[in-house]
C-alpha cells in the first residue's frame, strides 16, 4: 500500500509530462528529502489539481502516497503567495532547482537543507555581489548536507587556521591545502575565510569562490556539467547563477 504522509511542507523542483494528462513532479519535502510523485489529471481539461498551483518557489503543504522510488500526489495546497522572480534572480532559482534534483538521492532527509533553500527563497538579495555570494553558501551547505563539506577555517594537512594572505589548493575529497604561491588553481585564504565568516568578500575573492565551487560541484557530479551551466549567456559575470 506504501506510505501516507500528510500536509508536507513541499518546494516543488522540476515538473515533466507523463502519460496523457498527468505529470511527475519532483518534490524537496522537509521531512522525506527529494521525492517523485505523480500528479494525476494535472494536464487534463479539468485538472484535479488547480492550473498553476504546483510551480517552483510556491511553499506547498502536500499529501502523498510513497510506494518505491515512485509516489503518487494525493493532495496539495499552497501555503502563501508565490515568490516572484525574473532574470538572473530566477536563472538562480531554476539553477538551484537543477542542482538540487542532481545531486540529492531521494527519500533522503534534509530537514536543514529545507529550511535554507527556503530562507534563500524568501531573502533572495538581487545586487550582483550579494546573489553570487548567497549562491556559494547554500553551494557549501548543500555539500556539507550531503558529506562532502569542506573546511573553510583549517588547512587540512596540519589543521592549522587558513591565513588570509596565504593561498590554498582546495581539493575536492580532502580540503584545502596550502601552496607556496598564487597559481592558476590556487585561491586566496581571504576568500576561504569569507566563506567560513559568512562576510561578503572583495571582487576578485568572490569569483575564485564561484570557480572552487563550481569545480567542487562538478567533481560530486561526475563531471556532468548543469544544463543552468550550459545556457548562461555570460559566465564571467558575478550575478551569473552558477
Amino acid at each position: 500500500m506504501g506510505e501516507r504522509v500528510e500536509r508536507q511542507p513541499s518546494f516543488v523542483l522540476h515538473e515533466r509530462a507523463y502519460r496523457e494528462t498527468s505529470a511527475l513532479i519532483e518534490l524537496l519535502t522537509r521531512e522525506h528529502g527529494r521525492i517523485c510523485v505523480i500528479a494525476r489529471g494535472l494536464r487534463a481539461v479539468k485538472p484535479r489539481f488547480p492550473r498553476g498551483l504546483l510551480q517552483s518557489m510556491q511553499l506547498l503543504d502536500c499529501s502523498f502516497v510513497i510506494a518505491g522510488e515512485l509516489g503518487q500526489l494525493t493532495a496539495a495546497e499552497a501555503v502563501g503567495l508565490p515568490i516572484k522572480f525574473d532574470g538572473v534572480r530566477l536563472q538562480a532559482v531554476l539553477y538551484l532547482n537543477e542542482l538540487l534534483v542532481k545531486l540529492l538521492a531521494r527519500q533522503d532527509p534534509h530537514p536543514g537543507l529545507f529550511d535554507a533553500y527556503r530562507e534563500l527563497l524568501a531573502t533572495l538579495p538581487g545586487e550582483n555581489a550579494p546573489l553570487s555570494f548567497a549562491l556559494r553558501r547554500f553551494e557549501a551547505l548543500l555539500l556539507a548536507e550531503l558529506g562532502y563539506g569542506i573546511d573553510f577555517a583549517f588547512e587540512a594537512a596540519s589543521q592549522t587556521p587558513i591565513e588570509k594572505s596565504d593561498w590554498y589548493r582546495v581539493i575536492p575529497e580532502h580540503g584545502a591545502v596550502r601552496v607556496g604561491n598564487a597559481t592558476a588553481d590556487a585561491i586566496a585564504g581571504s576568500a576561504l575565510l569569507a566563506m567560513q565568516q559568512s562576510q561578503l568578500p572583495a571582487a576578485a575573492d568572490l569569483r575564485a569562490l564561484r570557480q572552487l565551487m563550481r569545480a567542487m560541484l562538478l567533481h560530486h557530479l561526475g563531471g556532468r556539467e548543469l544544463q543552468a551551466w550550459r545556457v548562461l549567456k555570460s559566465p564571467l559575470k558575478p550575478a551569473a547563477p552558477e
